[in-house]
């Protein structure tokens, strides 16, 4: 739930500093690691943006997958089944390069603004990177 807050604080202050008057999509990168479970944040993310401009956004999320370095040979490689050891030469690895972040990478919506040469439009979409 406060994982769900945080990234509503953050889309609603963008979207203020933007002009938006609806956010539509918000993107996020997790790491696999992160333990965030992808649903239980979407639902929770539902509930707690409801009566905002982020009421209805669509939360898509990118599960980053965990990469160490060997601590022997230096080689990278995709950690599997949360065995951390080397494929190259079976040492464990120390270095942890990616898996645990949590990050919002961007935010679209709409400012409300209309452009004349489309009436269909509901207003001009505008992107925010994080």
């Amino acid at each position: 739930m406060s994982i769900a807050q945080s990234v509503l604080d953050i889309a609603l202050e963008e979207g203020r500093q933007h002009g938006l008057k609806r956010v539509s999509i918000i993107r996020l990168q997790v790491g696999a690691l992160a333990a965030v479970v992808p649903d239980s944040l979407k639902f929770c993310f539902e509930m707690l943006s409801r009566d905002s401009i982020a009421s209805g956004a669509e939360l898509e999320i990118e599960t980053v997958p965990i990469v160490a370095r060997c601590s022997a040979c230096r080689e990278l490689f995709e950690v599997e089944n949360h065995i951390f050891l080397c494929p190259q030469c079976d040492e464990p690895a120390l270095e942890l390069i990616s898996g645990r972040e949590l990050s919002l990478v961007n935010i679209e919506g709409e400012t409300g603004d209309f452009d004349d040469t489309d009436e269909d439009s509901s207003g001009a979409k505008h992107s925010a990177g994080q």
